[in-house]
């Protein structure tokens, strides 16, 4: 049986206009009565990297957010709302981002993600703790935002449920899988098989292209996406944004796995196509892995030659947010100086993804300007 992805034209924020839009939605799927029912608490899972307004394209809309929890209470559910912030404390980030609002409006119950709950893993990572109020709530709806990653690629449906994953854990699975791309793309696959969503609505009303997922630039698509497997509606969003395929580690992790939906061939589009709903490819970040489909060997030899490195911009602050949350410890700071250790950085960018000054800058030797510029040359031909 294929995996359905429905997708569905928004072009504002606009309260109605959204209701309406995802009620369309989620009509060929069968409903939000389809997913949840009467008595069942469930929580909403939007993304709330850090504490920005809406229209910086950074979190989920708050108006999604009333909506899909709107219409959950109104099929007799408990709502929560949760995540694990990157960047600040919960509440800052739910008021800064008006999903604090959101839960007003709708009668919702913010559920910060700050006590854990460990469980056996199937696949390569035995052990992982997710956030007690994830584990126990009987169904989870997935609310990305469709962005740019500078380490995946693409952020969506499937990276969206890392958040489940809490505070310091986030930076402690960075240094234990984030050296490879593929190791961390199997982490994030098996943290949505551990509790799979029932159901996932992408917000791409505004999206984010460029150095993503936190410094990108707001792009308007005016478009929801909805599905139960994330990973089809990871595909869908990915030939939305115009990104090709071997670019998407979680994707290309996803069909080495054998899991369902990883293949074009196994998804159906519902509603609006992708690409009459694209206008262009999205501005890719800068900084991507250009070492896809080199042997390991050559991979080590040439890593620090081969990909780009971080470090300190004109609009550094020394505030010390990227020193604490980096996973290797691979950045210093002195009265007048920040520095990063190249041996000990495993590029996962999370000081770049969350500097609230956007000061991390990315360095580039001449041998990656080349790499780029052939990938670039790939890309279009």
């Amino acid at each position: 049986m294929r995996e359905q992805v429905s997708i569905g034209q928004c072009e504002t924020y606009d309260y109605q206009m959204m209701r309406d839009a995802v009620v369309s939605l989620l009509k060929p799927l069968g409903g939000i009565e389809h997913f949840v029912g009467p008595g069942e608490r469930v929580l909403l899972k939007p993304n709330m990297l850090a504490a920005k307004p809406p229209e910086a394209a950074v979190t989920t809309h708050p108006t999604l957010v009333q909506v899909v929890a709107e219409l959950a209470r109104g099929a007799g559910c408990e709502v929560l709302i949760g995540d694990s912030p990157g960047l600040g404390g919960f509440r800052r980030v739910a008021e800064r981002s008006g999903i604090w609002r959101a839960a007003q409006e709708s009668g919702a119950r913010l559920a910060p993600f700050d006590d854990t709950a460990e469980r056996q893993g199937t696949g390569t990572f035995r052990r992982i703790a997710v956030a007690r109020a994830y584990w126990e709530a009987d169904k989870i709806i997935n609310l990305p935002k469709l962005k740019t990653h500078e380490m995946m690629t693409m952020t969506c449906a499937v990276k969206n449920l890392f958040g489940a994953v809490v505070g310091a854990e986030k930076p402690a699975w960075h240094l234990k899988a984030g050296t490879s791309r593929e190791l961390f793309a199997r982490l994030l696959l098996e943290i949505y098989l551990l509790k799979r969503p029932v159901l996932n609505i992408v917000d791409a009303v505004w999206a984010m292209e460029g150095n993503g997922p936190g410094n990108g630039d707001p792009l308007r698509v005016g478009a929801l996406l909805a599905g139960i497997n994330p990973v089809a509606v990871d595909m869908v969003a990915a030939r939305l944004a115009g990104i090709p395929a071997d670019l998407l580690p979680v994707e290309r992790e996803a069909r080495r796995m054998g899991l369902p939906g990883s293949n074009w061939e196994d998804v159906e589009v519902i509603g609006a196509r992708p690409d009459d709903v694209r206008q262009r490819p999205f501005r890719l970040p800068a900084g991507l892995d250009v070492q896809f489909g080199l042997p390991r060997f050559l991979k080590q030899g040439l890593r620090n030659h081969l990909m780009p490195r971080p470090a300190a911009g004109k609009g550094c602050r020394l505030c010390g947010v990227c020193r604490d949350a980096c996973p290797p410890k691979a950045i210093t700071m002195t009265n007048s100086a920040l520095a990063v250790d190249q041996g000990r950085c495993i590029r996962c960018w999370c000081c770049r993804e969350l500097c609230p000054h956007d000061a991390m800058e990315q360095r580039r030797g001449v041998m990656l300007n080349i790499a780029a510029l052939l990938m670039k040359k790939r890309r279009f031909l």
